[in-house]
């Protein structure tokens, strides 16, 4: 019992070898799943949980009358198969969502039922100012059918990091706030967030039932603007709709059993409890005490915020081939994020790809969030886009000329 109590929290070179131990091993996932189904009821509540009401996702009149036939899944609902975590080992360190890389290679369909494998692919070593020693786990999931068929291969990145107070260490949201500024900039984002001139809400924009041709998208064209004002509604609403509180251990007497089990929790200063780690998502005080700054994000949500924006401005006969997205500041509640994009390449590979890179930044400027995303369009040329890409297979992908493919 005080061995374990010793050696929770600690990167060493012992906790990393047991870590590494699990490179290329199956693992578990039961506490990744919220979803096994893509039923109309699952898709819709995802929606909800992201704010994304595509008719194409949650309309089923409408669907049947698309090119696809029938009612889809946001891409993004494959969190909700499968979190994408992939951080084993290593107790009592703090996990920070840093990014994804989705790569589908065909369409998520309603009442998909799905099969998952996960596996640990990578582990490196870090140095840095405001934790020291720290690791960034990376693993893969494949995402197939219940019959065989690849539908998507997702790379989660997860930064582990020693949990230290507020007085212990930088914060990582430190953005030169004060509370009181913090407070004006968050109801400055308010006003933003609702004025068409600085931002749009997320939806308005959809390109929908008119095929947006890939002869039409040219280098440097940029995407309008959005903005997404972060409330701890919204927060509420992920966790409702997209996983639950599995990651975490579960609620009631379920999360009890988990903590007695794991060292996964945090103290709580005044009872003694054992909370669940996950709650500095919902305080301030706890956001702040891990270093954060205060109530902060999930970083899935925010690359779904990401997908859909993507989603809604290539229309209803395109496909999202890829979206590789990291999450490099958090968001505070009252934050808002102007997501922006612009074309930076565009060629055939089979298919009719443009490629386009992603950013988001804060009402105060900073950068929150970078990344690329690849858009299958229809063409004149090419005619309709085909899925599955490359007939499914996992070992196939395409690049922008000049960009290497990542293994």
């Amino acid at each position: 019992m005080g061995e374990k109590n010793v050696r929770w929290g600690v990167i060493d070179e012992e906790s990393i070898a047991e870590a590494k131990s699990l490179l290329g091993v199956p693992l578990r996932r039961d506490r990744m799943r919220w979803n096994q189904a893509a039923t109309a009821d699952a898709i819709r509540q995802f929606c909800d949980g992201i704010g994304d009401q595509n008719p194409l996702w949650v309309d089923s009149v409408y669907a049947s009358k698309s090119r696809w036939e029938g009612l889809l899944a946001s891409p993004a609902f494959l969190y909700s198969i499968d979190a994408t975590i992939v951080a084993p080992k290593l107790p009592g360190v703090q996990w920070i969502y840093a990014g994804t890389c989705w790569r589908w290679y065909d369409l998520v369909r309603v009442d998909d039922e799905f099969d998952v494998t996960a596996k640990l692919t990578d582990m490196q070593e870090k140095q840095g100012r405001r934790f020291g020693v720290w690791v960034l786990q990376t693993g893969e999931v494949e995402f197939h059918r219940s019959d065989g068929s690849l539908v998507c291969v997702a790379q989660g990145r997860v930064a582990r990091t020693p949990r230290r107070k507020r007085s212990e260490s930088a914060e990582l949201g430190n953005d030169s706030r004060t509370s009181s500024t913090a407070k004006d900039a968050g109801s400055e984002a308010a006003d933003r967030a609702t004025s068409s001139k600085t931002g749009l809400p997320l939806g308005t924009a959809r390109r929908g039932s008119k095929p947006r041709l890939w002869e039409e998208v040219r280098v440097n064209d940029q995407l309008p603007t959005i903005g997404i004002l972060l409330t701890l509604e919204q927060i509420f609403a992920w966790y409702t709709g997209a996983q639950g509180a599995l990651h975490y251990g579960g609620a009631h007497e379920d999360g009890v059993r988990y903590r007695r089990r794991h060292d996964d929790f945090e103290i709580n200063a005044k009872t003694g409890a054992k909370d669940s780690a996950a709650r500095g998502h919902f305080s301030s005080k706890e956001g702040k005490d891990v270093g954060m700054g205060g109530t902060y994000d999930v970083g899935l949500q925010r690359i779904a915020w990401v997908i859909a924006f993507v989603t809604n401005w290539m229309g209803d006969d395109a496909h999202l081939a890829e979206a590789d997205i990291d999450v490099v500041a958090p968001n505070l509640i009252g934050d808002i994020t102007y997501i922006s994009a612009e074309v930076t390449a565009r060629w055939f590979d089979e298919h009719p790809f443009v490629e386009l890179k992603i950013t988001g930044h804060n009402q105060l400027g900073r950068v929150t969030t970078t990344g690329r995303a690849l858009v299958v369009l229809p063409s004149t040329q090419y005619g309709a886009v085909l899925v599955p890409l490359f007939q499914g297979r996992s070992e196939r992908w395409t690049a922008a000329p000049g960009f290497q493919v990542p293994n």
